[in-house]
C-alpha cells in the first residue's frame, strides 16, 4: 500500500487571551485551513481556555483533511516581543493534542516565539512601575 503524506504546517498562537491555529502548505504561504478560540466559543474568557482550543483544532484540522493534508510540522508561538517574554497560553498543548486525535501524523514539533535580543528599553521609567 502505497501511502502518500501531503506535509503541512500547523501555526499555533497561544496567548492567555486566545488561540489561534492557522494551517498552512509546507512552505507556510499558502492558507489551507485556520480556526481560533474565538469561532468557537461564545464568552469572552472562554476563548484561550484547553476545551475552545481543542474544538478550534478540531475543526482546522477538519478543514486540512478535505484539502488532503494528512501530516503536519507544528510551531508553537506564545506572544513574546520585549513586553510578554512569557510561555504559550493554557491552549498550545490542547491543541496539538486534539491534532494528533484527529489522525494527522505530526512530524516536528517547535517553539517559535519571538525572544528580544535587548532592543527597546522597557516602560516604567528609572526606578520602575511604582504601585
Amino acid at each position: 500500500m502505497a501511502y502518500h503524506e501531503r506535509w503541512g504546517i500547523a501555526h499555533i498562537y497561544a496567548s492567555y487571551n486566545n488561540t489561534i491555529i492557522h494551517i498552512t502548505d509546507i512552505t507556510g504561504t499558502e492558507t489551507i485551513s485556520k480556526a481560533s478560540g474565538g469561532m468557537v466559543v461564545k464568552s469572552d474568557r472562554m476563548e484561550s481556555s484547553p476545551t475552545a482550543a481543542m474544538i478550534a483544532a478540531k475543526r482546522a484540522a477538519e478543514g486540512a483533511m478535505e484539502k488532503g493534508i494528512n501530516a503536519i510540522h507544528v510551531k508553537i508561538r506564545a506572544p513574546g516581543g520585549h513586553n510578554d517574554s512569557v510561555g504559550p497560553g493554557p491552549g498550545a498543548q490542547a491543541a496539538v493534542r486534539a491534532l494528533s486525535r484527529m489522525g494527522l501524523r505530526i512530524g516536528l514539533i517547535e517553539d517559535v516565539t519571538p525572544l528580544p535580543h535587548d532592543g527597546c528599553r522597557k516602560k516604567g521609567g528609572r526606578r520602575g512601575r511604582r504601585v
